[in-house]
């Protein structure tokens, strides 16, 4: 007949916990990497006027982009002033702290900035900032 042999081995089996905090570090790598890419925002190119005190704001929901020859662009979207009017006033209404970021070329005329800030004003937005690029 068989004879089964008994092991006398008492050791108790351990967890490797250093490879588990490695893959978390790694998974949380990942995760910081892929969210900071999410977060561009949509728009058309513009060559920005530089700023040294340029504050870096990562999320935008209503950017308004003037191009040099006057064209006004909501998002990456081509749309008369009107139209960004009209929405903008319905977004102010509904949220007390709608903010609206303006991008405007930087061989964009003064005036046109002025007059765009001034619209946005009069249909009731009182956030309103404006888009640079760091120096």
């Amino acid at each position: 007949m068989f004879r089964r042999k008994i092991r006398n081995n008492s050791t108790i089996p351990n967890i490797q916990i250093s490879p588990m905090i490695d893959m978390v570090f790694l998974l949380l790598i990942f995760f910081i990497m892929t969210t900071m890419f999410l977060t561009q925002v949509k728009t058309i190119p513009l060559q920005l006027p530089a700023a040294q005190n340029a504050v870096t704001q990562t999320t935008a929901d209503f950017i308004v982009a003037i191009k040099a020859d006057g064209s006004t662009w909501l998002g990456d979207k081509k749309m008369p002033l009107d139209n960004i009017l009209i929405q903008a006033k319905s977004h102010a209404q509904d949220n007390a702290n709608f903010a609206v970021i303006v991008r405007a070329d930087e061989k964009t005329s003064y005036g046109t900035v002025i007059n765009l800030l001034d619209k946005l004003k009069q249909v009731g937005v009182t956030r309103i900032g404006m888009a640079t690029m760091e120096k």
